[in-house]
């Protein structure tokens, strides 16, 4: 892969598995040295063991809270202490609780605003006096097709969260264009993650992939690599965007449409 992010620094959250993980192996392949900030410990420790006999101690993991001011400015300084300095960073930690919204708890829905919108808000602000002081900086939020485009019963507060996010890409965009500073997001669709094997199901990946046009979910690193791409400075004219990773999922009209071949 071309090595556009060479001498680069980014931090990842959610990184140590699933969608996470798999933008933090496109950032290597690019070149980037990552900082993964996670709270699952395990996890994070067994993805830096793995990673950095692959890409020779390219990898930090950083273990932390995404919804603590506190745990993100550490994460920052860790960056520049560590590397010399931070240029990406990927806000990617998410959960997914399944719940009605009549079943929805107060507590469950401030989980999920904490993390998933909470989190990226924090991350860039404690990121921005770094980023504007250097002029530059490269933002890539993790959104969904859950929320901004579509979206499923049970997924009320994920999905509040995943349209916010657009909303907050648009006004960074606006505010820090002047820095040099690019903010984007992905959109991702179904993704074929550890989440997805194991808290969904192979009935709920059968039923997605019949709705895709390609037939099949996301791998990881395919996803992965268009966050390597807005990472970089081949993407410097592009911000306030949401780039749709589907497969072509919210394309049909009529899902009759979608047709997949005979095998």
């Amino acid at each position: 892969m071309n090595k556009r992010l060479d001498g680069k620094v980014a931090i990842v959250t959610g990184g140590a598995r699933g969608l996470g993980k798999g933008i933090v192996k496109s950032l290597l392949l690019s070149g980037s040295k990552v900082i993964i900030f996670d709270s699952n410990k395990k996890n994070g420790l067994e993805s830096e063991s793995e990673l950095n006999k692959k890409f020779k101690n390219c990898v930090t993991f950083f273990y932390g809270d995404v919804s603590s001011r506190e745990d993100n400015v550490k994460a920052v300084n860790l960056a520049i202490v560590t590397h010399g300095g931070l240029d990406i960073i990927c806000a990617n930690a998410g959960i997914f609780p399944l719940t009605w919204i009549k079943d929805i708890s107060e507590k469950e829905w401030d989980e999920v605003m904490n993390v998933n919108l909470k989190g990226p808000f924090l991350l860039l602000q404690s990121s921005l006096k770094h980023f504007m002081k250097k002029n530059y900086g490269k933002v890539v939020f993790t959104s969904s097709i859950t929320g901004t485009a579509v979206s499923a019963s049970g997924h009320a507060h994920y999905a509040a969260t995943k349209s916010g996010l657009m909303g907050l890409v648009k006004t960074a965009a606006v505010e820090l264009s002047q820095y040099n500073i690019n903010i984007n997001a992905i959109i991702p669709g179904n993704i074929m993650s550890e989440g997805m094997k194991f808290e969904r199901g192979d009935e709920y990946i059968k039923s997605q992939a019949k709705s895709i046009p390609m037939g099949r979910l996301a791998e990881t690193e395919e996803v992965g690599k268009v966050v390597s791409f807005l990472a970089s400075d081949e993407s410097s004219y592009i911000t306030g965007q949401g780039i749709i990773v589907d497969g072509g999922q919210t394309a049909p009209e009529n899902q009759d449409e979608v047709f997949h071949p005979k095998n």
